[in-house]
């Protein structure tokens, strides 16, 4: 009798790991057909006007998508638009191939300051190597947590808790009660909020999760249920592991206990700088300290991986919403702003 087979649960179609192959040390090889995918985006498609030279271009990348592309190829594009975006674009692609693999990459672009690369790619190469990181993850709350890392998020109070919602979502959700007003005043005024019309994730509606992961259209209740700041934790423990090698264990707190705390991570750029002056004992606004919507406690597991200047100390990461109540994590951070061995001296 042949023993049952597992089911593993797919999640994030959307992140194109299903064009991507694992290397032999865990990342995530580029392939063509993920340059092919970028050669497939709006602003790389030839329109019905373009000139010949970029009609030839896309075709020759189509054929070959790791094509060398001189200078002079984009210069001969008559559109100024295009050309810039040509441009950006095998500048892009030129950066991923130049490494082993998309970890790698994403590695080198952030230690280099990210200069020249849209959040929005950024955001990109976050789900795709989280979906690698997170592959075989059966909890829902650690992957509705894990968004927190590439997609902004809409916050909003009920009960005196903060829900999270998926910012575009809730943009194109408002948008579309918008235009409800315009033609029937008496419905929207009986609509709920956007962000209310989605399911919060609870034990009753996790399982849910599988069957929309790619919609993001499920509301995460980080400051009434302890499950999604544990799951949060998790991922940021994910993260670190993925991308630097360094086990690390990371729990939420409620305040900082220690009067010598000596370092923190902004995890967003709110978090960064109000952290900053809290670190210089300069006075913070109440509203401003309001918006810290998350404090946690990292410890590594290694203490020779870090600064000795830490002398065991434990480092804090904050997370703050901006004025209009929106999260927009970035987890380069924690690349650049973790005290490893050796980084203050250099």
């Amino acid at each position: 009798m042949t023993p049952a087979t597992r089911t593993v649960k797919e999640f994030w179609v959307s992140s194109g790991h299903h064009m991507t192959r694992r290397t032999e040390g865990g990342g995530l090889a580029i392939s063509d057909e993920m340059i092919l995918a970028y050669l497939a985006r709006p602003e790389l498609v030839p329109p019905p006007e373009a000139c010949a030279a970029e009609r030839e271009l896309h075709a020759l990348l189509l054929a070959e998508p790791r094509r060398p592309v001189t200078t002079a190829m984009i210069a001969a594009i008559a559109d100024e638009d295009a050309r810039e975006n040509w441009q950006f674009m095998i500048g892009f692609r030129d950066r991923l191939l130049a490494h082993a693999s998309i970890e790698a990459a994403y590695l080198a672009i952030v230690r280099g300051g990210a200069k020249g690369i849209p959040p929005l790619f950024l955001n990109q190469l976050v789900h795709l190597i989280l979906r690698n990181a997170l592959d075989g993850c059966e909890d829902p709350f650690v992957l509705r947590a894990a968004e927190l890392l590439f997609r902004a998020q809409k916050g909003s109070l009920k009960d005196s808790a903060l829900l999270l919602a998926d910012h575009e979502l809730v943009e194109e959700l408002e948008a579309e009660r918008q235009s409800l007003m315009t033609t029937s005043p008496l419905a929207a005024m009986m609509g709920k909020d956007a962000a209310a019309e989605l399911d919060v994730m609870t034990d009753e509606t996790a399982e849910s999760y599988w069957s929309r992961s790619d919609a993001f259209s499920m509301v995460l209740n980080l400051g009434g249920d302890p499950r999604s700041r544990e799951a949060l934790c998790r991922v940021l423990e994910t993260w670190i592991l993925h991308m630097l090698g360094i086990e690390t264990t990371i729990a939420a707190v409620e305040r900082v206990e220690d009067a010598d705390w000596r370092w923190f991570v902004g995890l967003d750029a709110e978090a960064t700088s109000i952290g900053n002056r809290l670190w210089r004992g300069e006075a913070v606004d109440p509203g401003e300290q309001s918006r810290i919507c998350g404090l946690f406690r990292l410890d590594f597991a290694d203490a020779s991986r870090v600064d000795p200047k830490l002398a065991g100390k434990p480092v804090y990461l904050l997370m703050a919403l901006t004025e209009d109540m929106v999260l927009r994590v970035k987890p380069q951070n924690l690349i650049a702003g973790l005290p490893l061995a050796g980084r203050l001296a250099a």
